[in-house]
């Protein structure tokens, strides 16, 4: 079955290169395909298309397909093209008349456009709220370890003291300015589209106010072709926040990575998180952090994939949006388990103690000893090329005799803070 059948046959060939796997794809949204349909049956009771009886009738053979969809029995078979004209036919199946009733005012275009702005609404909230748990869990492991001295890196050469306080909560703070992309993203989808129908309105008398209310957007595109010009934008913009994201997590797996390695040997995890080698015995594998780190560098790969197919493409649709539902789809499954198994790793990391005093980090502290002369009234420059001479010529000794200032405020990390920096 297909929205658009007139009785005329199409080729096979033809149908399958053009349907491709939106059945499968489709399950991901049938949920809120339900959704939007019951606030567009009310909007025409509303209006008088449809009786208060054919509602009622409507409204119930629409909660039996969201009850089938709950439970995991509900099936796109082959003979249908898409989710909406599955849920179409149960409502015909089911009612007869009154579910050939459903489509009145409006096109598959702004029903699927719809269903994928419910979707993409909800889910970046649970986005948002994943990202809110591992912030949490940061700032914890933050001021658990605050006071546990980490070397610090520039150019991959020893540089200055750091702190494992001081690393748990930058990787913190940098996932606010995340949450600051996907509030933007959710601000862009949460605008209605539905009565845009095929991108140029509807000659019934609609209230796109009302279904605005029903679906709990926060305001609708008013212009109707702007409505249909908002597939792929919204991908784009969405892409870009998930990128953002994964950014910031690809980042801190591969810190995690290079912290286990034997050379660095800072951090570990129970031997039950990793994984070993089948010729090593003493390979202990981040593999999980790995695949973090490989999963979300393909995520963010997905806003040039979502620029490069609708780039340039005329307003009005076109079919080359239905390629953008399938990875948008899939990354958001993607992160919502990369945030779930970084949360649930990195709570039982094991930091280990560091010897800052052995000849590895002999330099880590030149810069509080200069810091330390300039406080003995030397000038900074003086101080600077005094040491610095030291270093050339090999008599360089690190004073650590003396409490330095710089390894004082790293542990002054401003937790609450940060804290409170956190968008909701």
């Amino acid at each position: 079955m297909k929205l658009w059948d007139k009785g005329i046959s199409i080729d096979k060939k033809i149908e399958q290169f053009t349907v491709g796997n939106d059945r499968e794809i489709d399950v991901h949204i049938a949920k809120y395909d339900v959704i939007a349909s019951r606030a567009h049956a009310k909007m025409l009771q509303k209006i008088g298309i449809l009786t208060t009886n054919e509602l009622i009738e409507l409204l119930g053979g629409l909660k039996k397909i969201e009850t089938q969809i709950d439970n995991g029995t509900f099936v796109i078979e082959p003979q249908f093209e898409d989710v909406h004209s599955k849920i179409e036919f149960e409502l015909t199946k089911t009612l007869g008349e009154v579910g050939k009733k459903i489509h009145t005012a409006r096109s598959r275009n702004d029903q699927v456009l719809v269903a994928l702005q419910l979707y993409y609404k909800e889910n970046l909230g649970i986005v948002k709220q994943k990202t809110e748990i591992l912030f949490e869990t940061l700032l914890g492991l933050a001021d658990t370890y605050k006071n546990k001295v980490l070397p610090g890196y520039t150019h991959l050469q020893v540089a200055m003291p750091s702190s494992f306080g001081l690393w748990f909560s930058a990787y913190a703070e940098v996932l606010i300015d995340d949450v600051y992309l996907l509030n933007a993203a959710l601000k862009t989808v949460d605008q209605n589209p539905l009565g845009s129908a095929a991108g140029y309105g509807s000659s019934f008398p609609i209230d796109r106010e009302f279904t605005t209310k029903e679906m709990d957007f926060a305001t609708l595109k008013y212009n109707v072709v702007a409505a249909q010009m908002s597939r792929g934008k919204s991908e784009r913009t969405i892409a870009a926040s998930l990128g953002s994201l994964c950014n910031t997590m690809g980042r801190f797996a591969m810190d995690v990575c290079l912290y286990m390695s034997q050379n660095f040997g800072f951090i570990s995890f129970p031997d039950a998180l990793t994984t070993g080698s089948s010729i090593m015995p003493h390979k202990k594998n981040p593999d999980v952090f790995e695949l973090i780190r490989g999963k979300c560098n393909k995520i963010q790969a997905l806003q040039t994939e979502m620029l490069l197919i609708t780039n340039n493409l005329p307003s009005g649709y076109h079919r080359d949006f239905q390629l953008l539902k399938e990875n948008m789809i899939a990354a958001f499954e993607d992160v919502k388990d990369i945030l779930d198994i970084f949360n649930y790793s990195i709570q039982q990391i094991i930091v280990k103690d560091i010897n800052v005093h052995s000849d590895l980090y002999k330099y880590l502290f030149t810069v509080d000893n200069i810091n330390t002369l300039v406080v003995e009234g030397q000038s900074f420059r003086e101080a600077y090329q005094k040491i610095g001479g030291q270093v050339q010529d090999g008599t360089y000794k690190p004073d650590t005799s003396k409490k330095h200032t710089h390894v004082g405020s790293i542990h002054n990390l401003c937790l609450d803070k940060i804290r409170a920096k956190f968008p909701k």
